[in-house]
């Protein structure tokens, strides 16, 4: 670590200049931004940088992924756990075609990523060489920036710019596409970390009088009730926001993204909102007097109807990215700026307060919701395995502080409605793209990123088959990453919606899966297959017990559905117990 500073210092200090390779200035940018971990698959236009991978390799460990959507995905599972950028490589054509998915992931999850990809040499540009693709213009609509390098010389520039823009404001993917002959050229090197680019403002400047209307406004409110998102998270402001709504006593609620930003047992923490959020938050999202949203963007997937969310409600909205404001939901008051910044200066201006009457409210319907769905999720009478009940047990086995990485479907929804938090930076999910398969690498990188912390990815048997390859990832690596597939042999999210919306026409939603423990066992993973109730316990015990990775698949009940549940185009208030 010692060595990998003082290179540090020496790449960045203004009179180093020393003439080397394209390519391997590309790993002394690097290191230069205290990169120590990347994710990719080498092929023939990024070989230089590869060949110099080789030879750095004491300072920078890549991890050979077997996809290269797996390696976005591990990038992302890296930043999202860490604060840290993610880093993803690949070759030109299908390799850098195969980063698409995670980058357009990272773009509407605001994760902060940088991939780098070879090119063919500038001379063939726009001929159709082989593994020629325009990979600057497919990932226009899914980046924050990205750029093509062409001479040697851009290289310091352009990867500076990149990591900044990549972590600034509000975050998000940044792609580099560099030709070969680029890495190939040698000149004169120095690097400079970017510290400000003209006409990119990254926080928005807070208007002082923007704080003192949204605090006259919550001082004034008999209902208030606040949502937060990722935004919580992503601007360190978990502490912050901690004293504010305890100050307030405001009841409050997340989105998926925002989950784990204050404890789950936290006595305002009321529960999740939308799709498959809790019964309380959605309904009095109807009836609330002012609604504060804090770093969460109003996904359709949280308001439901628009022409009937909240309209009773005074909107507040603290959000870094001015083109979220007013997108989706007409705000009353915007407290535009960092996260931290705006709830430390909200906080002397709010009057302490309790609303114990407005507190009674959620008690009472979440009662509701516990007698309907949620006593009989967690303790089932019924012969069937359900996925809350793994979760609960998860939970008792990690007390809590693991981090869940979940993948997309019904086992997302349960493993976020279910699963207990007590640290920041833990439930790492797909949010806004939904990707199916984004759970398995995603733990890698999460894992490897926090190696002290116990990491349990979740996944259903569809998602799982998705990136199923990453198995060898994990077996290279020896990451002890903990796997735990729920199989209902459907593709449970979709079937649920055909037996409600579609008279119960399972097209092509159930699955003939493989041996998943034989498969774990043939990457050398030990591995359990859980069937009846009576063995879940020790099973998960004898999981998390392991030193190293370790894969458990629980067979659950197969027609399961996942309530409360908001029909597609449906108020919130209209949400269903059953």
């Amino acid at each position: 670590m010692k060595e990998t500073q003082t290179l540090q210092e020496k790449a960045t200090s203004k009179e180093a200049t020393e003439r080397i390779s394209g390519s391997e200035a590309v790993i002394k940018c690097l290191l230069a931004e205290g990169v120590e971990i990347l994710y990719g698959y080498p092929g023939g236009a990024i070989m230089p940088v590869y060949d110099e991978l080789y030879k750095y390799q004491d300072k920078i460990h890549h991890v050979l992924t077997r996809h290269e959507q797996g390696a976005t995905h591990a990038a992302q599972g890296y930043a999202r756990i860490s604060g840290k950028v993610g880093v993803a490589i690949a070759t030109s054509g299908p390799g850098a075609t195969n980063l698409i998915t995670g980058i357009a992931d990272a773009q509407i999850d605001s994760t902060p990523m940088v991939c780098i990809t070879g090119q063919v040499g500038s001379h063939l540009l726009g001929s159709d060489a082989f593994q020629e693709t325009d990979i600057i213009g497919i990932s226009t609509p899914v980046t924050k920036w990205n750029c093509q390098i062409t001479t040697a010389s851009q290289i310091p520039e352009v990867i500076a710019k990149a990591f900044y823009i990549a972590k600034s404001g509000r975050p998000g993917p940044v792609l580099v596409d560099i030709t070969k002959d680029a890495q190939f050229e040698e000149f004169d090197f120095k690097y400079e970390k970017c510290k400000g680019i003209r006409s990119y403002k990254p926080i928005p400047d807070t208007d002082k009088n923007s704080l003192k209307a949204a605090a006259e406004l919550i001082n004034n409110a008999k209902k208030p009730l606040v949502v937060w998102g990722q935004g919580v998270i992503l601007g360190k402001a978990e502490e912050a926001f901690k004293a504010v709504i305890e100050k307030a006593g405001i009841p409050s609620a997340w989105t998926i993204l925002g989950a784990s930003a204050i404890p789950t047992k936290h006595p305002l923490n009321v529960g999740m909102v939308g799709m498959h959020g809790n019964y309380a938050p959605n309904v009095l999202t109807n009836d609330c007097d002012v609604l504060i949203a804090i770093g969460m963007r109003f996904d359709d997937r949280v308001t439901g109807n628009l022409e009937s969310y909240a309209k009773q409600a005074k909107v507040i909205h603290f959000e870094i990215d001015p083109a979220e404001v007013d997108k989706n939901v007409k705000t009353d008051v915007a407290v535009l700026g960092d996260a931290k910044a705006s709830l430390e200066a909200l906080l002397p201006l709010l009057k302490a307060n309790s609303h114990p009457e407005w507190h009674q409210k959620f008690k009472d319907l979440y009662e509701i919701e516990y007698e309907k769905v949620i006593k009989n999720e967690l303790y089932p009478t019924k012969e069937g395995l359900t996925m809350a009940e793994v979760l609960k047990e998860i939970n008792i086995q990690t007390k809590g502080d693991a981090a869940i990485v979940s993948d997309v479907g019904q086992h997302q929804m349960i493993a976020c409605r279910y699963a207990e938090f007590t640290t920041t930076k833990s439930n790492i999910t797909s949010g806004g793209l939904g990707t199916m398969g984004f759970a398995l690498p995603a733990a890698i990188g999460a894992k490897m990123a926090a190696p002290e912390r116990e990491v349990v990815m979740i996944a259903g048997d569809g998602g799982y088959q998705m990136t199923i390859q990453e198995l060898g990832t994990i077996f290279q690596q020896k990451v002890p990453v903990k796997i735990v597939v729920l199989n209902n042999e459907f593709l449970g999210m979709v079937r649920q919606w055909q037996q409600m919306f579609f008279d119960k026409r399972y097209a092509s939603t159930e699955m003939t899966n493989p041996d998943f423990v034989a498969i774990a066992k043939g990457y050398f993973i030990d591995a359990k297959k859980v069937t009846e109730r009576k063995d879940l316990k020790a099973s998960v015990k004898e999981m998390i017990d392991s030193k190293g990775p370790y894969f458990l698949e629980v067979c659950v009940e197969k027609e399961g559905n996942v309530f409360p549940m908001i029909p597609t185009g449906a108020s919130v208030s209209d949400i269903r117990l059953e």
